[in-house]
């Protein structure tokens, strides 16, 4: 029972806490981002939602949340472009309302915080570590 109490505890401490994103070196061309690892800030995660708190979480949680669980962004990791074309699928298909003037927050936020991971999978299997054919 200790156990139990003392991971719970934990947990909460890990999700009302502030978490310190050391933001590896990674720029996109099309936003003009650009985030070093000597540039750490510090940023939270809202408990409810699961998305980072920074500028353009609030354009993100109002459009998208409306119609979906933020869970389906914070699952992804994606390009800029791709979260365009996701947006334009949306759009096409799903009746998504034109975003406006909020398109290039709400993709600036997606692409830094729900961009593509570096290292995300396990490098491929050596050639002599793969079953003979």
């Amino acid at each position: 029972m200790r156990r139990l109490f003392v991971f719970v505890s934990i947990m909460a401490g890990l999700v009302s806490t502030p978490l310190v994103a050391a933001i590896n070196e990674s720029s996109d061309k099309n936003s003009g981002l650009s985030m070093h690892s000597a540039d750490a800030t510090t940023v939270s995660v809202d408990p409810q939602s699961g998305l980072t708190i920074a500028p353009g979480y609030n354009l993100v949680v109002a459009h998208c949340s409306a119609c979906h669980s933020p869970s389906l962004i914070t699952q992804n990791a994606m390009s800029r472009e791709r979260w365009l074309e996701t947006i334009r699928w949306m759009q096409d298909t799903q009746k998504l309302w034109p975003l406006g003037d909020a398109e290039p927050a709400i993709l600036d936020y997606l692409t830094l915080w729900y961009g593509p991971k570096k290292g995300a999978r396990r490098p491929p299997l050596e050639p002599h570590l793969l079953p003979q054919k």
